[in-house]
């Protein structure tokens, strides 16, 4: 089971099995969608025939782009941003900037990759004005992830990527598909939203939205299943699907005595 090469904020590496385990037993894993992939941690720990990996976030979609094309050559570039002179604040700032003013894709997914590494709590979050502004975050001795790049460099001849709004991933649903959904996740509080991971948010509509199209879809695809906090608010939404309950430890508190764990939902149109 490969892990992601990316840190990445509600990240379901160690949900893989509670996911999987609500899938068709029937299913012929042909092709997995992920309309909010992320880190495609389902994508790359699960085998199907194909992948559809989407995210509106555009400088997510061309990393995987420039690694699919590039391969190996992109890792050894991407490599040597990672040295001992450049795990300093000031490094890590100038490096921000530099990705921030950066037109090059290469160059730009080179550094969001040093950045996810770098930055506190590997978060991905962008200001008004589309720059990437999350703060240094001191590791000692931040992690290269190499193997984890060779991985999805097996896998990416399958894997066909989109940066589109989920609609129109789902527009693209077939008969043997099975769909899963990762969306930023419905706030615990009116303070405790976080939904900024690209320059656009995601609002309580969509999230309706995103709860009817997923029903409408599942007649026409094997399943789709969605991952959300467990609320009054999800359990409305999703009240015409099956759920299965999980709690999981989120980590992104800078305190480790604030970080505890906290009710998830998985929301299953069959």
């Amino acid at each position: 089971m490969s892990k992601p090469f990316l840190k990445w904020a509600g990240g379901k590496y160690k949900l893989v099995s509670f996911i999987e385990n609500n899938f068709p037993k029937t299913a012929k894993r042909k092709r997995l969608i992920e309309p909010f992939c992320g880190s495609a941690a389902l994508s790359l720990s699960l085998e199907f025939d194909e992948y559809l990996l989407n995210d509106i976030n555009s400088d997510l979609i061309n990393l995987y782009q420039v690694l699919q094309k590039e391969k190996q050559g992109f890792i050894d570039y991407t490599k040597q941003f990672f040295t001992v002179e450049n795990n300093t604040e000031q490094a890590f700032l100038s490096l921000r900037d530099l990705f921030n003013q950066s037109a090059n894709i290469e160059e730009r997914s080179a550094l969001f990759i040093y950045l996810n590494r770098h930055s506190f709590n590997g978060l991905c979050r962008y200001n008004s004005k589309g720059k990437f502004n999350v703060p240094f975050g001191r590791y000692k001795s931040p992690y290269f992830p190499e193997i984890e790049l060779q991985e999805f460099v097996k896998k990416s001849d399958r894997i066909k990527l989109s940066c589109a709004d989920f609609h129109v991933v789902f527009n693209q649903a077939q008969a043997e598909d099975i769909i899963y959904c990762d969306p930023p996740y419905v706030p615990l509080s009116e303070t405790a939203s976080f939904t900024a991971y690209s320059q656009n948010g995601f609002n309580l509509q969509e999230q309706k939205d995103l709860a009817n199209y997923s029903e409408i879809t599942a007649k026409k695809s094997e399943i789709v299943l969605i991952s959300n906090h467990d609320t009054q608010f999800t359990r409305n939404i999703y009240a015409n699907a099956k759920l299965a309950f999980v709690e999981v430890q989120r980590n992104i508190a800078a305190k480790s005595e604030s970080r505890k764990k906290i009710g998830e939902l998985l929301a299953i149109y069959e």
